[in-house]
């Protein structure tokens, strides 16, 4: 820094200095704001669910997952019906279970299998019309 040697050079040191001072002032309070304004909760969970939904990975664990799921019921739906019996029920749930971890692991096959059975009945309905 230089020497200030007269007083206008001082006097203008002094508002150089109080205007940064004014400058720093409200960059901190701007910083407070949104440092307080994350910190809320309903904005801690809004970025969480941002961050859960942007996940890549996460997605299309969630619809191996889904289709995992949805087969499962349907095969135990196909195997035991609308049976009762508690045996037929723990059955069912045994089926459904493996069905739904076999399926969840080959979703993509299931995926490219859904995909060809709509592209049919979407060309077959396109036929009637």
């Amino acid at each position: 820094m230089n020497k200030i040697t007269s007083i206008d050079e001082l006097n203008e040191s002094i508002l150089l200095l109080e205007i940064k001072l004014a400058v720093d002032s409200t960059l901190l309070k701007e910083q407070f704001k949104s440092a307080y304004s994350s910190l809320k909760p309903i904005n801690i969970i809004k970025n969480t669910i941002k961050d859960v939904i942007s996940a890549p990975d996460l997605k299309s664990t969630a619809v191996n997952a889904a289709i995992g799921f949805t087969t499962g019921f349907i095969a135990k739906k196909i195997f035991i019906g609308m049976s009762h019996s508690p045996l037929t029920k723990l059955i069912g749930f045994i089926i459904e279970a493996a069905v739904a971890a076999k399926a969840a692991k080959n979703a993509d096959g299931i995926k490219s299998f859904g995909k060809i059975v709509l592209s049919k009945i979407a060309n077959h309905n396109s036929k009637e019309i």
